[in-house]
């Protein structure tokens, strides 16, 4: 018959408490950076354009379509 041994001497494991006041410049950072990557995925191109040329419109190109926007 197997006997099955507990370890009684094992730590609790505690987790960290973060508090909303901590969350918050991360959220807005994050959401700052998702903003900024639908922008140039969904709109870089043409008259709204900030950066001239199409590099970014050919970098993003495969992700407009995925996302399904139109671009040409």
């Amino acid at each position: 018959m197997a006997h099955a041994t507990t370890h009684s001497g094992t730590p609790a494991v505690t987790l960290p408490v973060i508090s909303a006041a901590e969350l918050l410049p991360w959220a807005l950072f994050g959401g700052l950076l998702l903003v900024l990557m639908v922008y140039f995925v969904g709109a870089e191109q043409g008259a709204t354009s900030l950066i001239q040329g199409r590099e970014v419109h050919e970098f993003v190109h495969d992700a407009r379509h995925l996302l399904g926007f139109p671009c040409h």
